[in-house]
């Protein structure tokens, strides 16, 4: 691993690049601003290596960064209906900023626009972040963790930790945009096979809050259980797909027992690049990036709608005000840890 400096923020804080390697010619790069995935090259079928997720080249650009690209958000990621909840009848507010709703915790604020500690560790780095009490709305004084390693099996892997001296949301996630073809081919991902190990998910209303329902995927656009072309559907008038501009929804993985398990494939057939993702988590919100504005990216490469999509492990949205979804809420002994991997095949 080398470390460098990667530039300063408009407060006049120094922001570190951490390049991590292995001898299968698989590199990531990560940045202590916002915990940011900036870079990961992955070789091809023919061994050609390229960055494959979008982001930019200086701190200024990701001080503004308004598709979230590379970073983790904390300590709520996704959507809060009414940006409202209650922990044990006490009713706390966060951020209105999505509509009448809450988008991943603060567009100013949030995890996504602070300087993180950091901590070199074997094969990675440990960054770390403090929030006090009500920051941001949420209560408890709180601690977040997240380490990344590279792995010589071509894995990027990410273990989160969070833990609160009061019981609050803890849902944070990843939010890179990945296109197997290279950041920077100017191809969409909708040609990308797409297998989701989830035969249920969270139907929506408008504003992409979940109504509360887990719902079959079976004989609809939703079923990605045995793989297929995300550009099959993604245009149609199913409501669902309506309301969001395409897909951008949660889906409920099988067997979700808290242990890692395969969660997702995709697989770009051009360049022959496959990725699986694994995780412990119950939800994956499978975002194709319906909104991403027009912009320039690293080495000047155009982005646009469609040019990468997410998958963001975690709890699933709005977990906090729907009782039947498994619960995000932690404090106290009651700790969060996490862990999913993105490996390249």
């Amino acid at each position: 691993m080398s470390k460098r400096l990667f530039g300063t923020t408009k407060k006049g804080e120094e922001v570190y690049a951490f390049e991590l390697k292995n001898s299968k010619g698989m590199s990531a790069e990560v940045i202590n601003y916002g915990a940011i995935l900036t870079k990961l090259f992955v070789p091809d079928k023919n061994g050609a290596v390229k960055d494959v997720v979008l982001g930019f080249d200086d701190v200024a650009s990701y001080e503004v960064n308004a598709s979230f690209f590379g970073a983790v958000i904390a300590p709520s990621a996704n959507r809060i209906g009414g940006a409202s909840f209650k922990i044990d009848g006490v009713e706390y507010k966060a951020a209105v900023n999505d509509g009448p709703n809450n988008l991943h915790s603060d567009y100013a604020l949030g995890s996504h626009k602070r300087v993180w500690d950091y901590e070199e560790v074997e094969n990675g780095v440990k960054f770390s972040l403090a929030m006090d009490d009500m920051d941001m709305g949420f209560p408890g004084n709180k601690k977040f963790t997240i380490t990344y390693t590279l792995t010589e099996d071509n894995e990027i892997v990410l273990e989160y930790t969070g833990e609160s001296d009061k019981k609050t949301i803890i849902n944070p996630t990843n939010h890179s945009y990945f296109n197997l073809s290279g950041h920077d081919c100017g191809k969409l991902i909708i040609d990308d096979v797409l297998t989701l190990n989830a035969s249920c998910y969270t139907p929506i209303v408008p504003g992409a809050i979940p109504t509360g329902e887990i719902a079959s995927v079976a004989g609809t656009v939703m079923d990605f259980t045995k793989g297929r072309r995300i550009a099959d559907d993604i245009d149609t008038k199913f409501d669902q797909l309506v309301m969001t501009g395409g897909y951008d929804h949660n889906f409920v993985i099988d067997g979700y027992d808290k242990t890692v398990r395969k969660i997702a494939i995709v697989e770009d057939k051009e360049s022959g690049r496959m990725m699986e993702v694994y995780s412990d988590l119950p939800g994956v919100q499978f975002y194709a990036g319906n909104a991403i504005a027009p912009q320039t990216g690293k080495g000047g490469a155009k982005y646009s709608k469609r040019m990468g999509l997410c998958l963001e492990t975690q709890f699933f949205p709005d977990s906090v005000n729907k009782p039947n979804f498994p619960s995000c809420v932690f404090g106290g002994a009651d700790k969060y840890a996490s862990k999913t991997v993105y490996k390249f095949v």
